[in-house]
């Protein structure tokens, strides 16, 4: 009864299909589900890197035995004998080392001092130490953002545990490879409300993909396995383990040959794309006279294929904040980035548009502003790994749950044997896009002496040939960053996008220099975002990491006096970091913040000086922090204002104007 009750209340298949009006038929795939009943697909063992299932031909042992790629490599050497007992977190260490974990981001405390014991004991990993739990899961995440490998971050219980709270959600949002690991309070203690205890699983239940608190030391092995694949595959994203100190304790014998127990899981990653939603993309393609791509994060993994994709249709491509680097940006082919502050000829592309390819991508609101005007005149297509994000926010006509570089594959070879036929000629629509580009081109004021913050970063695309690792904080420094770096591949952009998460920059820096030792390696920041994790200065000079921090300082909360100038008649709210009472210095100096930590730093205030004191920064050995001061009356343009749509972009205008 209870269950005809449950499906009573679901709205029949028919309703939902036809609520939808549209003069554009919708295909049939365009839903994230079946319109016909299947039976549960059976699995074969799984490979970490694949996110896609096959069948098998025993459906019984694929249901309840998967073996996962990172298994123990075959020349992988235990310090341990086979049947040696040990400590439930040298077991932990040796399952992280068997995943093929070289550094971790581990700082200590009551609850994970039994763990940290253990990775002094292993001579594979390296903690590089953070001086603050945030610190450590932003650099976990700029290391995995720039290598694509997961990072590995671990805390003690309560706060140690809670300050990871804000890198999770980030993680999530930006679809981030993350296993976190956390010790809790012994068993006996959990829910006594007990000495730095929370109940760090239920905290972040809905930050993270999935999340497990460990109560037996024997399925450690089976957990670090399942955690690392579950974060790798499908959609990635955080995974916490959580692990008591008694756990942590226990005497052991590990066994490594486990099967992951992950049946439903694995039922629900996406099949392969069939080539019958493939062909009719392809003929939406070459029925259109006005195709632009729309391409975000899902498409790092898959840049030769876009890069192909687009070399057979020669349809220009419009990258989210996510996706820069996934396409060149100074191919003549690229529109650089769409939505709020993205450019005036990407998003008149969007708008005029007759077909919307949409490629790993979440219809975000910074991206499509008032939904009902995105895009209104394109047919859509989505393809996205995640069968949750199509018809989500923007219902398209035709859509495929899958990998988008599988799918793009696909397109691929399907347009080799018909291009010629097709004879695609998108010639006058690239005209008109190029005549928005030389009519709305990305500039920029002067404010006489003074540099303006988009030179710095056009200064340093220059000097860097636009080779470096970018990460940054957020707010207007992210927008010019964004604008005017010109990125030329994938995971050379590293910014918080969905949370927004201030402070980001500096710790995403140190992962990314820890995974990429021989990149340079730039911080982009503002000193409202770099003040929030400074003390990380002190982890980059005992690790010499070279990273560099060009930090744009304008003394203020940039973007929110941006819209204090723009909608609240330019009233200051708390928008002031400076020193109110000695408005003429700039405070707080943060070269003594760099000095105390024993990293050189120099401050400019002079555009004549700018280019000589970057090169002095990229050419001094280590770290360097280089002050920029720059005006706060600039404001970020263009500039769509929230919830509004392309007819209503802002072209004109900085803090020196009154609206």
């Amino acid at each position: 009864m209870a269950a005809a009750t449950a499906n009573s209340a679901l709205p029949k298949l028919s309703t939902l299909t036809s609520s939808f009006k549209s003069s554009i038929p919708i295909s049939k795939s365009s839903l994230p589900f079946s319109t016909t009943p299947q039976k549960p697909t059976p699995y074969r063992s799984f490979d970490v890197s694949c996110s896609l299932s096959h069948a098998s031909s025993n459906p019984r042992s694929a249901a309840t035995s998967v073996t996962p790629k990172n298994a123990p490599p075959h020349d992988f050497i235990s310090r341990y004998a086979d049947d040696e007992p040990r400590k439930g977190a040298d077991i932990l260490v040796e399952a992280l080392e068997r995943e093929g974990v070289k550094d971790v981001f581990a700082y200590p405390g009551g609850a994970s001092m039994e763990i940290h014991q253990a990775l002094t004991r292993s001579k594979i990993i390296r903690n590089v130490l953070p001086r603050h739990e945030q610190g450590g899961v932003f650099a976990a995440e700029g290391y995995a953002r720039s290598s694509g490998i997961p990072g590995v971050c671990i805390a003690t219980s309560g706060p140690g545990a809670t300050n990871l709270v804000s890198g999770l959600a980030d993680a999530m949002l930006d679809s981030i490879p993350l296993v976190a690991i956390t010790g809790q309070v012994p068993r006996r203690m959990i829910g006594t409300d007990a000495f730095q205890e929370t109940p760090i699983v239920e905290v972040t239940r809905s930050i993270t993909k999935h999340n497990y608190l460990v109560l037996d030391v024997d399925d450690i092995p089976r957990i670090v396995s399942e955690a690392f694949f579950l974060a790798s595959s499908g959609r990635p994203g955080p995974v916490l383990i959580d692990v008591p100190k008694d756990i942590q304790q226990q005497l052991a014998v590990p066994k490594w040959n486990h099967s992951l127990r992950l049946p439903g899981y694995l039922s629900r990653l996406p099949k392969a794309p069939g080539e019958a939603h493939l062909e009719q993309i392809v003929r939406l393609v070459s029925e259109s006279k006005k195709p632009v791509l729309y391409v975000g994060g899902g498409c790092l993994n898959s840049s030769e294929e876009l890069k192909r994709f687009v070399e057979l249709t020669g349809i220009p491509v419009a990258s989210t904040l996510m996706g820069l680097g996934a396409f060149p940006i100074s191919d003549d082919l690229s529109l650089q980035m769409l939505g709020m502050h993205g450019t005036v000829y990407a998003n008149y592309a969007v708008d005029k548009s007759d077909l919307l390819l949409a490629f790993g991508v979440r219809f975000d609101d910074r991206v499509t502003g008032k939904l009902e005007a995105f895009a209104s005149r394109a047919k859509i297509v989505h393809i996205d790994i995640d069968s949750a994000e199509i018809g989500k926010n923007k219902q398209p006509h035709v859509s495929v749950c899958s990998d988008v570089k599988l799918a793009l594959q696909g397109i691929n070879k399907i347009l080799e044997t018909k291009v010629a036929k097709l004879n695609l000629d998108y010639s006058e629509w690239r005209q008109e896009l190029n005549e928005q580009k030389l009519k709305f081109p990305l500039s920029y004021k002067t404010f006489g002496e003074a540099i303006p913050p988009q030179y710095a970063i056009q200064v340093l695309d220059e000097l860097t040939g636009g080779n470096a690792i970018i990460s940054t904080g957020v707010g207007q420094h992210q927008m010019w960053a964004a604008q005017f770096y010109k990125y030329k591949k994938p995971r050379q952009w590293l910014t918080s996008g969905g949370l927004g998460a201030m402070g980001f920059g500096l710790p995403a820096a140190i992962g990314a220099a820890v995974a990429n030792p021989e990149a340079v390696v730039v911080d982009i920041d503002g000193d409202g975002s770099f003040i929030m994790n400074v003390q990380e200065l002190a982890t980059i000079r005992v690790e010499n990491l070279p990273v560099k921090i060009l930090l744009l300082n304008n003394q203020h909360l940039g973007m929110v006096v941006q819209w204090e100038d723009r909608f609240y008649k330019a009233n200051r709210a708390h928008t002031y970091l400076g020193d109110p009472s000695n408005e003429s210095e700039i405070f707080p100096n943060m070269l003594k913040f760099a000095e105390a930590c024993g990293i050189p730093a120099a401050r400019v205030t002079k555009k004549e000086d700018l280019k000589a004191a970057m090169q002095k920064m990229l050419d001094t050995p280590g770290p360097y922090l280089l002050d920029v001061i720059v005006p706060h009356q600039e404001h970020v343009l263009p500039m769509i204002p929230s919830g509004g749509a392309f007819k209503d972009v802002i072209t004109e205008g900085d803090g020196r104007t009154q609206y």
